[in-house]
This record gives C-alpha cells, structure tokens and sequence, in this order.
C-alpha cells in the first residue's frame, strides 16, 4: 500500500468514526491509457466532500454519483470507463484506454 492510499482509508476512518457516511473507489482494472494505475483511490463523503483520484478528473464526476447511491443503498457497484483507440485518435490523444472502478459504502 502506498502512502497515499494509506492517507485516502485514514481519511475515510476518520470520517466514518465522526458519525459520516463515507464510500470508497478503488481502480480494479486498467487496460491501454488509464490516468491513474491500479488501487488509486477516491473517498467522498454524506456532504460531498471528497480526497483522492481515479481518473485525474476525467470520470471523478460519475464516480461521485455512483459514491452518493453506494452509501444510500449500501450496494457496491463496478463502474466501466473506457474510449477506442479509433475515438482517442480523433481526439488527439495516442490511444484509447479502459479503467473499471469498484465503489463500495465504508462500514
């Protein structure tokens, strides 16, 4: 575990132990162009507070969304994000890419 990742689940017992509901995501998979590599981390909160990345910015949105439905159904979710070589190409970008994301309610 890095230290960032340590820094991410401190976070999320710290505000879990204060009384918040708190979700947690966590990069399972990559494959081609991912900005962030497998176990990144992002921690959002009942207020929409949030610390950590599993996309640089690109996904973070959604994953919030699925965050807020974890901590209010309780069920965990696995997220896909991903654009074709041919999509990035058009784009300017070299390649294409694909990242899955596991979102989970912290108990």
């Amino acid at each position: 575990m890095t230290a960032r990742q340590d820094d991410i689940l401190k976070t999320a017992a710290a505000w879990r132990d204060a009384g918040q509901q708190v979700a947690l995501a966590t990069v399972i998979t990559t494959w081609g162009s991912s900005p962030r590599p497998v176990g990144s981390q992002l921690v959002v909160d009942g207020e929409g507070h949030f610390e950590g990345s599993v996309s640089g910015g690109c996904i973070e949105g959604a994953v919030i969304e699925a965050a807020n439905g974890a901590m209010e159904s309780g069920k965990p979710a696995i997220l896909e994000f991903g654009v074709s070589d041919e999509q990035a190409w058009e784009v300017g970008l070299a390649c294409g890419g694909n990242v899955q994301v596991y979102v989970e309610k912290v108990e």
